[in-house]
């Protein structure tokens, strides 16, 4: 019998620690074997003068990362066991590490980067974008919150840039992605391999400079009027409101997009941005996101969301609450309650 791939392969040369996430059937999704694998390889290499930069890239021509194995995350809500506390605990420790690593971390965020594939990418300190490029935070579409530092991102976006693409799941393309602060460099994908190959032979700055281009215009940068002056609403409701009565195509399809999601998930993500925004480090919203990921885990709307996205896909969710009229504030305020012992508890980095 043949021996199964490996699900992540690293590899050093010249100087560069490449990272392959190397599930391509999957997207690259990442799951909990994975983080456990990259975690003590990116402390390893920290450490580790052969090691100048690290080059994260996904196999196979689909995307880097679809996001994290949101099945098992089902079946585990679903049979109330403890696998996803374990996974969200080492994945959101991991995204800390990346956002503080002292080499260049040199994420190709090529094709599909959703979810926790945002999560090892765009924290980052060198991050790239192709013409094939889609990311998005997606999670409000499953009955979950935005979560790998996302609501951190997503509450650092010029304006009101992260409200609207938390709210609504939009899809980010490369202009997108840079104009929200989701990544810094635009490389055609024709170029990629010729830039892989420089990273061995030049500085890091020079490999860009030969290899990236102006990124194309942000159809997103060019609605931030009208985002910056709906989403800036206090509750979702009031944004709907703003959205629908603006006589805007593009404003009434995202308040569309908003009404479909989870109504309790909703008013979860707009708290946790809100709250992100105020946040001092990146380290204190991981550790509320954690407080939230797991009562998600405990919610009706997570495994529901997840069956009729993914599993069962009939793509008819059934919420609970069914409307955003029926969310209290309890409903909300209990996604954000102390976890005690089981906290994250993750400490600031020292500047």
């Amino acid at each position: 019998m043949t021996e199964p791939e490996p699900e992540v392969l690293f590899d050093v040369r010249n100087g560069v620690g490449r990272i392959t996430l190397n599930r391509p059937k999957a997207i690259n999704a990442l799951n909990h074997a994975m983080v456990q694998q990259i975690a003590p390889k990116l402390d390893e290499w920290a450490t580790d003068d052969s090691v100048e930069l690290v080059l994260l890239v996904g196999a196979g021509e689909r995307g880097l990362c679809a996001g994290g194995d949101i099945v098992s995350i089902y079946h585990d809500a679903k049979e109330g066991g403890s696998g996803s506390k374990d996974f969200w605990r080492e994945e959101y420790i991991l995204n800390a590490a990346i956002a503080r690593f002292d080499k260049p971390y040199v994420a190709i965020m090529d094709g599909v980067v959703m979810g926790g594939g945002v999560g090892l990418s765009a924290h980052g300190n060198t991050r790239i974008v192709t013409e094939r490029s889609k990311i998005a935070m997606p999670e409000v579409g499953i009955g979950f919150i935005p979560d790998v530092g996302g609501t951190y991102l997503l509450a650092r976006s010029p304006g009101e840039l992260g409200t609207h693409l938390g709210l609504t799941t939009a899809r980010m393309d490369a202009g997108d992605a840079i104009a929200a602060g989701f990544a810094d460099h635009y490389m055609p994908s024709d170029n990629l391999e010729k830039f892989y190959d420089a990273l061995e032979s030049s500085s890091l700055a020079e490999a860009l400079d030969a290899f990236t281009e102006e990124a194309p215009a942000s159809t997103l940068d060019a609605s931030k009027d009208w985002i910056d002056r709906f989403y800036s609403a206090a509750t979702v409701e009031q944004i709907l409101e703003g959205l629908r009565g603006s006589g805007i195509p593009d404003a009434e399809k995202a308040a569309s997009d908003i009404e479909s999601k989870s109504p309790v998930s909703l008013k979860v993500t707009l708290k946790s941005l809100r709250r992100a925004a105020k946040a001092s480090s990146l380290e204190e919203v991981l550790n509320e996101e954690y407080r939230v990921s797991l009562a998600s885990l405990e919610s009706h709307d997570l495994v529901e969301g997840i069956r009729a996205q993914v599993v069962e896909k009939d793509r008819n969710p059934k919420w609970s609450p069914a409307t955003l009229a029926d969310v209290t504030q309890a409903d909300v305020d209990r996604y954000f309650e102390s976890l005690g012992s089981l906290e994250l508890g993750l400490e600031k980095a020292h500047e």
